[in-house]
């Protein structure tokens, strides 16, 4: 059976959520596979998007709803970033996904997969991470305008959205729960420093 750690955290910003991103990507290797999920409005894309600057990508990235594959190449490492939204799990194997993490026809790099629950057949090592917004925070994203449920679901409304997530780390196998280590080590240096003087 495959070791497996998980971390919970509590992310009171958005700002904060973004430094877990970056974090996160300054510590991940060739052939990482991240699996995330969250509902609509958890902040998957906000989470990548930030993950993508901190790997060096300057292109702004969105979730690709529609192509279902986006491929970002001038970064740290290549992200292929993948969203499975639109598809039912028996279409998912006609993508042929683990050519993303075999690197012979695709140069080894980060494959992220949003909607990742969708996956037939799961990665038997990867980092899952699941996005969620606290109870507390769910009335004021029950009241997010009703037109975006006629519109795309990559859309993040920012604007909209509570500043607050739930975080897990689910990390399975050794490359993985190595990455959950170093994460865990370099942690306390995103909270705010709390000024003791007073």
């Amino acid at each position: 059976m495959t070791e497996t750690v998980k971390i919970d955290l509590y992310a009171n910003n958005l700002d904060l959520t973004k430094k877990i991103a970056s974090q996160l990507a300054q510590l991940v290797t060739a052939g990482t596979i991240i699996l995330l999920n969250g509902n609509l409005g958890s902040g998957k894309t906000t989470f990548m998007q930030s993950f993508g600057l901190a790997l060096g990508i300057s292109t702004t990235i969105t979730s690709p709803t529609f192509t279902l594959i986006d491929e970002y190449t001038e970064g740290r490492l290549p992200l292929y970033h993948i969203d499975l939204y639109r598809l039912e799990p028996a279409q998912v194997p006609s993508l042929h996904l683990e050519e993303y993490w075999r690197g012979e026809d695709f140069p080894l790099g980060v494959v992220a997969i949003e909607w990742a629950s969708k996956l037939p057949n799961m990665p038997t090592k990867h980092l899952e991470i699941n996005l969620s917004v606290p109870m507390r925070s769910a009335s004021s994203e029950r009241s997010l305008n009703l037109k975006r449920l006629n519109l795309d679901p990559d859309e993040e409304y920012l604007e909209d959205l509570p500043e607050d997530r739930l975080i897990e780390l689910i990390a399975l196998g050794s490359p993985y729960i190595e990455i959950l280590r170093q994460f865990q080590e370099g942690y306390s240096t995103l909270l705010p420093k709390v000024d003791d003087r007073e």
